[in-house]
């Protein structure tokens, strides 16, 4: 087969891979129905996160079970199935706890731009529809869930977003604008997005936003303090990972509010000081989707959501190179492709 693989800084090529086949008893292989570029996939593709040499890419997923090991139980050939971008046993006692992403048997996704992807430990990686097939036109919506819909509902948890509660979400990538849609389903009475771009204000507002601020750093925190009568916001919702970014959702929130922290963290630091008198509560970290999977497709399925409407670029596989040029230069939010084999 083919798939994405990164050879270095803005060089993403579309070339001949090894076919997965099942390497352990609890793997599983899918025919992928969908996948896309992250808006984490950018950090290396710039250069700004080093890899060792040519690395395949991709871990935003949906599709067919192809084919199990013969120690899976619970997954069987010719499902639909949702599975997130890190592995889980969904037995251990972290999983249990409810974060699946720091299973101690964990193992970050990769190689998802390709027609096929092998899938450890399956059984408690993959969730299945519970109604066979979903229609095609719900197949952006339930590939959301594997990554960047599952964070953005991570970081509104994390946030304590509550019923009637003030929000900022820092960030309107596909997570920032997926973070206030998540907000409004939790019940938010008012969410302030930071975005300077119209199209991501537009679809930040579909989603649930009430409020837009373009100003960012000192402007961008007087003006929601401004919002807020001088307060703060009760959540603050980080979803890009600079130092920057950081420090805004911290300075938005009010004194005994809440910062998550979803974004992928680079060069980032804190002053311990600061952080002590700012009152804050901070929790974040690599979203723990599986977590999350069986409400975030049952809201999909019933219609309640559409996080699908985040792709505004659609692209056959093969043409991978122009979805990440297509995200690196800001001309879309987030770029689905369709293998052709689907």
């Amino acid at each position: 087969m083919q798939g994405a693989v990164l050879y270095g800084p803005r060089d993403v090529r579309f070339e001949k891979r090894e076919t997965p086949k099942i390497i352990q008893p609890t793997d599983a292989v899918l025919r992928i129905a969908a996948t896309c570029v992250c808006g984490s996939d950018l950090w290396p593709y710039r250069g700004l996160q080093p890899i060792d040499g040519p690395t395949p890419m991709g871990h935003e997923y949906c599709g067919f079970v192809e084919e199990v090991g013969n120690a899976v139980k619970l997954v069987k050939p010719g499902q639909f199935v949702i599975g997130s971008f890190a592995t889980s046993d969904n037995t251990c006692p972290n999983c249990l706890y409810g974060y699946h992403s720091s299973c101690i048997h964990r193992e970050f996704m990769l190689r998802a731009q390709a027609p096929f992807l092998r899938v450890p430990l399956a059984d408690g990686t993959l969730v299945p529809t519970p109604a066979g097939t979903p229609s095609h036109d719900l197949i952006p919506s339930l590939l959301t869930a594997s990554d960047v819909l599952g964070t953005g509902w991570f970081a509104a948890e994390a946030a304590n977003v509550k019923q009637g509660g003030t929000v900022v979400v820092v960030g309107d990538g596909a997570v920032g604008l997926l973070g206030v849609l998540s907000a409004r389903q939790r019940g938010a009475g008012r969410i302030i997005a930071m975005s300077r771009k119209d199209a991501r204000q537009k679809l930040a507002r579909d989603f649930g936003a009430t409020d837009i601020v373009t100003e960012r750093g000192e402007a961008g925190t007087a003006l929601i303090k401004e919002i807020t009568k001088g307060i703060g916001a009760d959540s603050v919702l980080e979803c890009v990972g600079t130092q920057e970014s950081m420090m805004q959702a911290i300075q938005s929130a009010r004194p005994g509010g809440f910062v998550s922290y979803v974004g992928v963290p680079h060069d980032v630091t804190l002053d311990g000081a600061q952080l002590f008198f700012s009152h804050v509560h901070l929790h974040g970290g690599p979203a723990p989707v599986r977590r999350y999977l069986p409400k975030l497709i049952e809201l999909i399925l019933n219609g309640n959501i559409e996080p699908g409407k985040v792709f505004d670029l659609v692209l056959p596989l093969d043409q991978v190179a122009e979805g990440y040029r297509a995200m690196d230069e800001r001309r879309a939010i987030k770029a689905l492709l369709l293998p052709q084999t689907v």
